[in-house]
């Protein structure tokens, strides 16, 4: 039994950034519109702003593709989730010798992109 199709989907796993610091990005293009979602993606100076478009762009040309009938204009951002990835752990060597351990935190970005409109159940 198939179930029924929940939208088009994009994962990006292993990038290295704070999930801490890539969700307030994430909060401000949950639930827009496509075309609104990219704009203010382009606008943002932040690194999980363009991490985020990446993965947005990526589902977006998933339901393009997979339907021919689907505008740009139609589509939005249905889901958008950060999950936290492993931590790469790096020695960090201090004065007198001694070390601290520096972690490089990685996340896991998921995005649903759906059509407008469209009723569920």
């Amino acid at each position: 039994m198939a179930e029924a199709q929940q939208g088009y989907r994009a994962v990006a796993k292993w990038l290295i950034g704070s999930p801490s610091k890539i969700r307030p990005v994430a909060d401000l293009v949950r639930n827009r519109p496509y075309t609104e979602a990219i704009a203010v993606l382009d606008n943002m100076p932040h690194k999980g702003a363009k991490l985020i478009r990446k993965v947005v762009v990526s589902a977006a040309s998933n339901a393009l593709d997979r339907n021919k009938k689907l505008d740009e204009d139609m589509l939005y951002v249905k889901e958008l989730r950060i999950d936290e990835g492993p931590r790469m752990r790096r020695v960090w060597f201090r004065a007198r010798g001694r070390a601290d351990m520096q972690l490089k935190r990685m996340c896991h970005i998921a995005c649903v992109i759906d059509e407008i409109g469209k009723v569920e159940g």
